[in-house]
């Protein structure tokens, strides 16, 4: 069923909560990139243009101790959405009392409060009841617009909207949810799913899921070698979980010819940007590694992908962020890129920062903004902050 959005909601001079990803990359406490922010203006500046009243919280990095909060400090968002919108941004310093209700309290319509990290509570991860009411009595209405978080069931993703019956979905949570389902629930086939990146633990529950919905499995990457090693190849010092070879064997066997494994690697005599490298086959002499894939799987990869009318994206096929060892990464991103009228999505983490980083930003689709929650729906799996909001 549909999710209700902010769209739906009547928010003219009422209090609304929104939580947001805030989750910035900083360095020396200057934020470094400010994409976040800028992807959770539309709602933010609909809601300013609606009159509402707006409270806005996020999280940032991960607090564990008193010195964690000092350098996870919100402050210097606040300061930054400040220059970005045409209204009163105003930040507390503070997640609870008197200081935060008395800033909700003094709102005027189209005006910001921006709370302090939620994980300065340490009852935020683990949804306490009690926390989640607190908050939950801040707002009237609360809209959800933080995907990198969706599938966390914290107090403020899920906790808030459990009490505050009058929610909805903000633009950025509605437009990743549209994507990803169009994409991966009913998309226009042929429908291929490439999955990249180190372990094959942490992706085995994806490849499971989208074996049954694609018509290819393209698989690259470190968690490649598991696969190669489970095909009977030498993998030299190649990264390999020895522990799920045999769950690799029974892939390889239900999946046939749907799933596609490279053919040739480039490989390096160690890990680094300076390594001796050459190009081999899939059985790697002992001492080296394979860091990328070679230039035939590329064109193995550039085949299966000719035609494809859907295309759903997540993990590296190598190590990008070193260039020797960027080509297949490079190479992938570029026959996406080309298809005539796919629908082409990216599903956040690495992959996503390798499209951007190798520029290829504009090219897609859609790039997701939470490599977490995109993985779990990925997988099949509901998500909290999610499936706690209203149908329509």
């Amino acid at each position: 069923m549909a999710k209700r959005t902010v769209k739906d909601l009547d928010v003219a001079g009422k209090k609304v909560i929104v939580r947001c990803d805030f989750n910035v990359p900083r360095k020396d406490g200057k934020i470094t990139n400010d994409n976040r922010i800028v992807q959770a203006l539309p709602t933010i500046k609909y809601l300013i243009e609606n009159k509402a009243r707006i409270i806005l919280m996020s999280h940032l990095g991960k607090v564990k101790t008193e010195e964690d909060k000092a350098k996870n400090d919100l402050r210097c968002v606040a300061e930054r959405l400040a220059e970005l919108v045409d209204t009163k941004v105003s930040f507390c310093p503070v997640t609870r009392g008197e200081e935060l209700e008395k800033m909700v309290a003094d709102l005027k319509d189209g005006e910001i409060v921006l709370m302090q990290n939620t994980r300065y509570e340490k009852g935020e991860s683990k949804n306490d009841p009690e926390l989640a009411q607190y908050w939950a009595s801040l707002g009237e209405v609360f809209v959800e617009d933080a995907f990198g978080s969706v599938h966390r069931a914290h107090a403020s993703t899920a906790g808030i909207p459990s009490i505050i019956k009058e929610n909805g979905l903000g633009f950025l949570v509605e437009k990743e949810v549209t994507m990803l389902g169009k994409a991966v629930d009913t998309p226009e086939r042929p429908f291929i799913a490439i999955i990249g990146g180190a372990k094959v633990s942490d992706k085995i529950a994806v490849v499971d899921n989208l074996l049954k919905k694609a018509d290819k499995v393209i698989v690259g990457g470190g968690m490649a070698y598991t696969f190669m090693k489970a095909q009977g190849h030498n993998v030299g010092s190649s990264l390999l979980e020895e522990d799920k070879i045999e769950l690799a064997k029974e892939y390889l066997e239900k999946a046939g010819d749907k799933l596609v494994l490279p053919v040739d690697n480039v490989i390096a005599d160690k890990f680094a940007a300076d390594a001796n490298t050459q190009v081999c086959g899939n059985d790697i002499p002992d001492g080296w590694m394979g860091l990328d894939i070679g230039p035939k799987t590329v064109e193995l990869f550039k085949e299966t992908l000719a035609g494809a009318k859907t295309v759903v994206w997540n993990g590296p096929m190598g190590v990008f962020e070193m260039e020797p060892f960027a080509k297949g990464t490079l190479a992938v991103c570029t026959a996406i890129s080309e298809l005539p009228g796919a629908t082409t999505v990216i599903g956040g983490g690495d992959s996503a920062a390798a499209a951007i980083q190798l520029g290829f930003k504009e090219k897609f689709s859609h790039i997701s903004t939470g490599g977490g929650a995109s993985l779990e729906y990925m997988e099949g799996k509901e998500l909290p902050g999610i499936a706690v909001i209203s149908e329509k």
